[in-house]
């Protein structure tokens, strides 16, 4: 049993929704993510999901391709990105850490040190899951595999557009958690329909049997409780790089950590 399993298993049986923010790796400054993960540990993060930086994130709204710029500008790829990972793993041993990104830095990766090093790096770095944007999962069978042989989740979306047959791809290769993209859109969109979630996760879960993920949309601690009572966990993203990318470097972790602190309690004051 891996840390993401053994995470939703104590939480479901605790009757607990997981929050999971994500930050773009090596954004707002290029040495702070390492803080700025164990911050966000300390506020109530139960898995963490880290942005790959990369220039053609077609997923990402202006905020967070704003971040993948900036990190990139400073140096920053997951190279750097799995060094990131190792620096936290010092200091925490259990907190899941999920990469969020997309296929052409992994296979970079890979063409550079060779078939597999990409889930032997990761896996040694403390990565427990990956989620590659641009990979179908009736795409990816041998590299799920391959990461599974090391360890690691294959994370895949699904959105409000997904229909059975796609859910019953993802339900074949995912493991972990999947995540359920709540908008038609891209991430940081606005008027996010609650309703509509309630009514798409039973239609998911008929389908896929691990726990289930929302995010896009997620912008405050009341949307997170609502969303937090229908959903395994809930995803919070832009709003935390909206919130941190104009401020000083010593202002960085302690407003994340606010901010996170208030979702948390909202999501563990739910009826």
């Amino acid at each position: 049993m891996n840390r993401i399993q053994s995470t939703f298993e104590a939480l479901q049986a605790a009757g607990r929704t997981a929050l999971i923010p994500y930050v773009t790796a090596g954004f707002p400054f290029s040495d702070i993510t390492p803080a700025l993960m164990h911050g966000m540990v300390e506020a109530g993060a139960d898995v963490i999901e880290l942005g790959v930086p990369f220039s053609d994130p077609m997923a990402d709204g202006p905020v967070v391709q704003r971040a993948g710029e900036k990190a990139l500008a400073m140096g920053v790829g997951l190279v750097q990105v799995l060094e990131m990972v190792r620096s936290f793993r010092q200091r925490n041993k259990s907190t899941p850490v999920v990469l969020m990104g997309y296929a052409n830095p992994v296979e970079r990766y890979e063409q550079q040190r060779g078939p597999g090093a990409f889930a032997r790096d990761a896996a040694a770095a403390g990565v427990d899951g990956i989620l590659v944007v641009d990979y179908p999962p009736e795409e990816c069978v041998e590299f799920a595999a391959g990461l599974r042989a090391h360890g690691i989740d294959m994370i895949f979306l699904l959105a409000p557009t997904s229909t059975p047959e796609r859910m019953q791809q993802v339900a074949r290769v995912a493991s972990g958690y999947v995540y359920y993209v709540s908008l038609k859109g891209v991430t940081g969109s606005a008027a996010l329909d609650v309703a509509e979630v309630e009514a798409m996760l039973p239609r998911i879960r008929e389908h896929v049997k691990i726990p289930v993920g929302v995010g896009f949309g997620i912008r405050d601690a009341a949307t997170a409780q609502a969303i937090g009572r229908v959903a395994d966990a809930v995803v919070i993203g832009s709003r935390i790089i909206q919130l941190i990318e104009d401020q000083p470097h010593e202002r960085v972790v302690g407003i994340t950590v606010d901010f996170l602190r208030q979702v948390r309690k909202a999501l563990d004051a739910r009826e």
